[in-house]
């Protein structure tokens, strides 16, 4: 792969879970800014490389031609095939499950509902958007604290990140910003701490992306 070229935005969560994975695997890119709040997710020319108007989308080039793919997930799991170290999947079949059992918890069942669009819609019916936000995040964090805690490890699956820290650590991002009482959640809480140590995760962070408080 050359070229990579990462289309997000700065607190995009899914932008920063793919950020995450390209930090941790040690591969340089440059980074893109698509503009939520302007709409500049709607424009043609993105459309063009997202048909959902969604970020992120990762780009790049090999053998003369620029491939394009768009999805967290799926953008994380080609990463670890490509680039199998360090691995974002674990080797053991049951660990492997949990790791993506947690990261789908977040990504189908918590993100998708208190994501930007869904919180305009849900104020455009009359709702308190961050209420409904708060709600969702904590419904989903109860889920994902009884997968984690089975692993016991450092961090959400075992003894070094994987995919699961890749989609947790954004969603605990958000889950500060809507206010979300962490105290009933100690493994998410170990598990945040433990990748604040890692510098992956800190270079990613939205705080220092070329767009951020934009």
């Amino acid at each position: 792969m050359e070229a990579l070229t990462l289309y997000g935005y700065w607190r995009s969560s899914s932008s920063w879970r793919v950020r995450i994975g390209l930090e941790l695997k040690g591969l340089a890119y440059e980074t893109v800014p698509v503009h939520l709040v302007k709409n500049e997710q709607r424009d043609e020319a993105f459309i063009a490389r997202s048909p959902l108007g969604q970020v992120p989308v990762l780009a790049w080039n090999e053998g003369g031609v620029t491939h394009q793919l768009t999805q967290s997930m799926a953008i994380l799991q080609f990463l670890d095939a490509v680039v199998p170290e360090p691995p974002l999947l674990p080797q053991s079949p049951l660990l492997r499950a949990r790791a993506l059992e947690a990261s789908e918890i977040i990504n189908a069942g918590i993100q998708p509902l208190q994501n930007l669009r869904m919180l305009m819609q849900i104020e455009r019916w009359g709702g308190d958007r961050k209420a409904f936000g708060a709600e969702v995040i904590a419904r989903g964090f109860n889920a994902v604290e009884q997968v984690i805690v089975k692993s016991r490890g450092e961090f959400a699956v075992g003894e070094r990140p994987t995919i699961a820290d890749c989609c947790l650590i954004p969603q605990i991002y958000n889950a500060r910003r809507f206010g979300v009482d962490l105290e009933p959640f100690p493994t998410i809480r170990r598990v945040d701490a433990a990748c604040s140590q890692v510098d992956a995760f800190r270079r990613s962070h939205p705080d220092l992306q070329p767009d951020a408080q934009s």
